[in-house]
């Protein structure tokens, strides 16, 4: 039932970034298929079942990493907010509950659904409608919908890092007015809750307090922290078992540690599971779309009129100042256009890729890296072309592959094929004409300038 219900998620996903775009509709309406609710998530009831089954051998309540040190993992849990199972009960129910949006349509995971590898499998997030002219207006966000899984391990949240927990950062898509659509208000926030008597004896159990908003953002963060899913093929390989994954994911590994560079950013081992080096960088995705300078003079202005934390959020996802990325949050010209390195670990299954969403496929990707990204003023240093073969681009996906925890084997089989197959009908920056590494200065070993 869980394979079916996530390949049949899969499959639902978008070919093309829907970034920043609304879509008319004359009215509301519920999806022709009853798993799904209005924004195309699956519902509730269903993403229980998937979560318990994708829980089942584990143990709900223990928050702890295997293989990760208890003392990193405790520093980055906030001093009282440490788990329970109270708790987690509470952040379970939080997380499917609508109740804490606007219209009572969106919960947490209506972007981070269980079913569809805690992400959406969209280019950006659909949010809220709203009403105009007495029609309905589909929102959507400037930014990709991350996985939930393994945020544990994240030292900053948000592509921008503009929020330094899972607490913070838990309670802001509430606020914003494109994904939860609530002001910022605590008394409206919560009030759609706060008179029930499960919430009112659920919070007094976790905390000892009334309903609240900042322990919904607590218990947000507890429940989150139960989806690990760390056990790939690839770590199976790194303990010894040989026949844990192909021969070219192998040959991909060795690539990714050599010629693809790729460890430059994100270096994974047993001791660092993500992939991820927690830093940021602009790697030309989009470059050639974007004025930065001019983009940044409009952030400046805006957040010189308004620095609150609501003012920036808003930026970052529902204005093309959010292309600005870390900028944004440290005002730094070396952060224009940059973004979080995105964890690795399975992201055969949570695709679409980047920041906004926009390469379909792990081919996309590579490609995109092969060719050097797209030139800008702010490009990363370490980012070149790389000159890789279409044999070696294989090779590094088959291996980007073997990362997904083996309880989504069959939907990463499945998304396997068909990012295959659309990447044999479509790779529209494997042809570029910058693909071919240049020779740099340093390499020239002597030769007369």
């Amino acid at each position: 039932m869980l394979t079916q219900i996530i390949s049949h998620q899969i499959r639902r996903a978008t070919g093309l970034a829907l970034a920043a775009v609304v879509l008319i509709l004359p009215v509301p309406g519920m999806s022709a298929d009853k798993t799904l609710d209005e924004h195309g998530a699956a519902i509730p009831e269903v993403q229980l079942q998937a979560l318990e089954q994708l829980q089942k051998d584990t143990n709900p309540y223990d928050t702890t990493i295997p293989g990760v040190a208890s003392e990193y993992y405790n520093a980055l849990v906030p001093e009282g907010n440490e788990a329970t199972p109270e708790r987690v009960e509470l952040g379970k129910k939080l997380y499917f509950d609508k109740r804490l949006s606007r219209d009572g349509t969106v919960a947490c995971a209506s972007c981070h659904d269980t079913t569809k590898a805690f992400a959406d499998a969209r280019p950006t997030s659909e949010g809220v409608d709203r009403l105009e002219d007495d029609k309905v207006i589909k929102q959507f966000g400037t930014k990709n919908s991350p996985t939930t899984m393994n945020i544990a391990l994240y030292h900053t949240m948000f592509w921008d890092g503009r929020s330094p927990s899972i607490e913070h950062q838990a309670m802001q898509p509430i606020i914003n007015p494109i994904e939860m659509g609530m002001p910022m208000d605590e008394n409206t926030i919560i009030a759609g809750i706060k008179d029930d008597p499960v919430y009112k004896e659920m919070f007094q159990k976790a905390y000892g307090r009334d309903v609240n908003y900042k322990d919904v953002g607590n218990a947000l963060a507890v429940f989150e922290r139960t989806f690990v899913f760390m056990d790939s093929p690839f770590f199976r390989f790194l303990k010894g078992d040989d026949n844990a994954i192909s021969d070219d994911a192998k040959a991909g590994w060795i690539l990714f540690n050599r010629e693809g560079r790729c460890n430059s950013c994100h270096q994974i081992s047993p001791t660092n599971p993500l992939g991820t080096d927690n830093k940021f960088h602009n790697i030309g995705v989009s470059a050639l779309h974007q004025d930065f300078t001019s983009l940044a003079q409009q952030a400046l202005h805006a957040l010189a009129t308004d620095s609150s934390e609501a003012k920036l959020d808003e930026l970052a996802l529902s204005s093309g100042m959010g292309e600005l990325g870390r900028f944004l949050v440290t005002k730094n010209s070396t952060d224009m256009g940059a973004f979080r390195t995105p964890m690795i670990l399975n992201v055969g299954i949570t695709g679409p890729y980047m920041h906004d969403g926009s390469f379909n496929t792990l081919w996309d990707v590579i490609d995109h890296y092969n060719k050097g990204g797209e030139p800008n003023l702010y490009l990363d240093g370490g980012i070149e072309p790389l000159n890789l073969t279409d044999r070696q681009v294989d090779q590094l996906v088959e291996f980007l592959f073997s990362l997904t925890d083996v309880r989504f084997a069959d939907a990463n089989q499945n998304q396997y094929k068909l990012q295959k197959a659309q990447a044999a009908q479509s790779r529209p920056h494997k042809d570029d004409a910058k693909s071919s590494r240049s020779v740099l200065l340093f390499e020239k070993k002597g030769e007369a300038k």
